[in-house]
């Protein structure tokens, strides 16, 4: 029968031509033209008839996606001309899936960006919305084949996905023929030798090949495609001794069968498949239980000021209600959709669409999650409460800030890529030497090598083990990134210090002022300048002036490492370092605030530092085993103080501009050094995004910083070390769980090559070291964390 070129579906109903090419039905005709007209046939080239044949859709199908509240759901982030959105896509199945898809922009130039998450099934679009609407992009999907599953119900809901409904039927026919054909084979089992049997035999034996075919073919399709597409890309995966063991019980059976030598082994190859899917749904359903409770539980500490009765509190930003008025500081990102109340907004919406050019905004004005205020503190009405999933998925997908990562799972894939060669090669000799013990010794020997020598269970250590070291560091109030990122910080070998906010206290710090004495006025200006900045020693100042009248200000700007200037009527300030503001100033232990109006310096603040406590025995207890360094933007007045508190040898260097920090991590990486830096997320974003680890201490204000791949609360920060050595233990999990998983084969294999284990044993084998693995992992995690305290 003919199939279709863009699907593969069998051409039933009718055939139609189009440069001399078969499809089954005009959407796929459309589809491939489409294709081809935008230059996207490379998409056959990848894999052969991978396309989904497009559902004629209705003309109104998608109508409802014009309903601005049913958008605002669905879509993560919105501005005047940038919309972003993800949406899940069950047809996802090959690479040429994910090829096409990402390349979306080619068929739609208002499609920015398109990204897949293979596992998840889900796409991220980045699109113009003042070119293109989402209904528009979902009618593209659907007239393509991938139709998005759109459930309005649970939108705000972390989902549970369900098992492939094709993998449930699978099964259930591996199942139902496996119990039949043993039934069917008991004379066999039990040698029985009567005559009535023997003129029933032939026509069991033929029941058994009708039964067993479709498992073989429909059941283990999966396997076969898989080993196929493996060899045609020159390459062995893991499911080509399984394919080739499938097949040769298959085609050794029909042989027996069919010359009347024997009942063949439909049993254990039924068996066999039956077994070896029960062990994929287990494995889906672990990766499902991971993704499903990564999603509610990556949330991460970010607080807010809000403003009520003239009073400013900072709370929890998932305490934020509609209606709220909260402060947005510079450099702070905006955690609620709201309506601008007061202030010259400057949003920077890099981390939610990679458009780092300011947009401005006025009073009225409505603003989206996700941008950055860049100028002055500006108040913002909040139209609704915190949608924290859609902010934790713009951390999680922000490509600028994404690293590097080793995965276990990378190693997985090599270790196939050689495994499964050796495999065959110990297959074909146990062959070979069964070979004087008859054919069925062959089979026997060769199925069960290539059965029991799957290690499934090597694709779910590192996932799991590393799963639930996430969950646990949550617990801990420390909030990685990824998974990932456990890896990362188990292979650390130096950390680098910021200071200000991050080894010392960002409030309840003495502040005294030296110089001319300040008017009302002068106090009420500076106020209200501090008041714009999140930094920790602007914070200090400012809540240190009682004041409760605003002034003013205009040209409002913040410079990193230098600090605030802002003009209030005719009047220009500078606050900040006191070189950059033109005063000198020496013999002070203390950090130092300068000021000057009209480039005529007045006076200055200093603050007490304050370290945090405990912190001479955090950093004792780290040097064991990790090099220390401080790098600061302040000047070196607390130098000696510093030099007490750190360990003998460690590099403490001050007067450092974010560039300069940014270079000295490139500097550490350069000798090989595998670095994290702690900071508090203002300054120190470069600094952060170039290490191996950019850690961000939170306190009470705004630190969440883009840049970072791990948010420390305050509170956690002398369990750093037990994080450190956590993590470490994470990936000694991992590697005994590989251990295990490789033990277990050998131990397997060394009973498959004498012919003491079957195919179907072998087959119930393999999901069980699945199991012991995924269990020790959960243990072994468990007992890790006891340990840390």
């Amino acid at each position: 029968m003919t199939t279709c070129y863009h699907c593969g579906d069998p051409c039933k109903e009718e055939v139609i031509k189009f440069e001399d090419k078969s499809f089954c039905c005009q959407g796929c005709q459309t589809v491939y033209e489409i294709l081809n007209q935008n230059d996207l046939c490379d998409y056959y080239k990848l894999e052969q008839m991978p396309g989904i044949s497009p559902k004629v859709q209705k003309q109104d199908k998608f109508a409802y996606l014009e309903n601005e509240d049913i958008k605002e759901q669905l879509l993560d982030y919105k501005d005047d001309s940038i919309s972003r959105t993800h949406l899940y896509l069950p047809q996802i199945h090959c690479s040429s899936c994910l090829w096409l898809l990402e390349n979306l922009y080619r068929l739609q130039p208002a499609i920015q960006q398109s990204r897949v998450n293979f596992l998840k099934k889900e796409v991220t679009v980045t699109f113009s919305n003042t070119e293109f609407s989402l209904r528009q992009l979902v009618e593209l999907l659907a007239n393509i084949g991938y139709e998005p599953e759109i459930n309005l119900d649970r939108i705000d809901q972390p989902k549970k996905k369900a098992i492939s409904r094709k993998l449930m039927y699978q099964v259930g026919l591996a199942g139902f023929a496996f119990g039949n054909i043993m039934l069917l084979s008991l004379p066999e089992y039990f040698g029985l030798d009567l005559e009535s049997y023997e003129e029933f035999a032939v026509w069991f034996g033929y029941l058994n090949l009708l039964i067993a075919t479709p498992v073989a073919f429909y059941s283990g399709w999966d396997y076969f495609k898989s080993a196929w597409i493996s060899l045609r890309s020159k390459r062995l995966n893991i499911d080509v001794p399984i394919a080739l063991g499938v097949l040769v019980l298959y085609i050794r059976s029909l042989y027996e069968v069919v010359s009347q030598t024997g009942a063949g082994y439909f049993d254990s190859l039924c068996g066999l498949l039956f077994f070896l899917l029960l062990g994929r749904i287990f494995q889906e359903k672990t990766y499902h239980r991971l993704s499903f409770e990564r999603d509610y539980k990556a949330y991460f500490p970010i607080s807010v000021v809000r403003i009520k009765n003239n009073e400013e509190k900072t709370i929890p930003v998932n305490e934020i209600q509609k209606g709220d008025r909260i402060l947005i500081h510079n450099g702070e990102l905006i955690p609620v959709d709201g309506i601008l109340i007061r202030g010259d907004a400057q949003i920077d919406n890099s981390f939610a669409t990679g458009e780092s050019k300011p947009i401005s905004k006025e009073s009225g004005d409505r603003i989206y999650a996700g941008g950055r205020q860049q100028g002055e503190a500006i108040e913002i009405e909040a139209l609704r409460p915190l949608s924290q999933s859609k902010l934790t998925s713009l951390w999680n997908d922000q490509v600028e800030t994404i690293k590097t990562h080793n995965h276990f799972s990378e190693i997985t894939d090599k270790i196939s890529e050689w495994f499964t060669p050796i495999i065959l090669i110990i297959a074909i000799i146990s062959g070979v030497l069964q070979w004087a013990n008859g054919l069925h010794a062959v089979v026997q020997v060769v199925s069960a090598v290539l059965i029991v020598a799957c290690p499934c269970a090597l694709a779910l250590a590192a996932p799991f083990t590393f799963g639930h070291t996430t969950r646990w560091l949550g617990r801990q109030n420390c909030y990685l990134r990824e998974s990932a990122v456990v890896e990362d910080m188990a292979n650390l070998n130096h950390i680098v210090f910021d200071k200000t906010g991050t080894l010392t206290y960002s409030n309840n710090q003495s502040v005294n002022y030296n110089g001319t004495p300040l008017t009302a006025a002068q106090q009420s200006d500076i106020h209200t300048i501090l008041r714009q900045s999140n930094h920790p020693l602007s914070r200090l100042i400012f809540n240190s002036i009682q004041q409760e009248t605003w002034s003013t200000i205009s040209e409002f700007e913040e410079i990193p490492a230098k600090g605030l200037t802002a003009k209030v009527g005719e009047l220009r300030y500078k606050i900040g370092a006191p070189k950059w503001v033109g005063m000198n100033i020496k013999n002070t232990n203390d950090s130092v605030v300068a000021i000057s109006i009209n480039d005529e310096p007045i006076g200055y603040y200093t603050i007490f530092n304050e370290y945090r406590t405990g912190l001479d025995q955090l950093l004792n207890k780290l040097s064991t085993n990790y090099g220390l360094s401080l790098i600061s933007g302040d000047n070196d007045g607390q130098k000696d103080r510093l030099i007490s508190m750190f360990p003998k040898g460690s590099e403490l260097i001050f007067n450092q501009s974010p560039k300069e920090k940014m270079d000295y991590i490139e500097q550490l990486q350069n000798q090989n050094l595998k670095v994290m830096m702690v900071g508090d997320g203002l300054n120190d974003a470069g600094a952060l995004k170039k290490s191996n680890v950019g850690v961000a201490l939170a306190e009470d204000v705004n630190a969440f910083s883009p840049a970072c791949d791990l948010i420390l609360s305050a509170e956690a920060f002398n369990q750093l070390d037990q994080i450190l050595t956590f993590a470490k233990s994470a990936k000694k999990i991992v590697i005994i769980s590989f251990i295990i998983s490789f033990l277990y084969n050998i131990v397997g294999l060394s009973f498959a090559v004498q012919g003491l284990l079957s195919p179907v044993t072998a087959a119930i084998l393999m999901p069980i070291s699945s199991i012991s693995v995924v269990g020790f992992s959960t243990i072994a995690v468990w007992i890790a964390s006891k340990k840390v305290k």
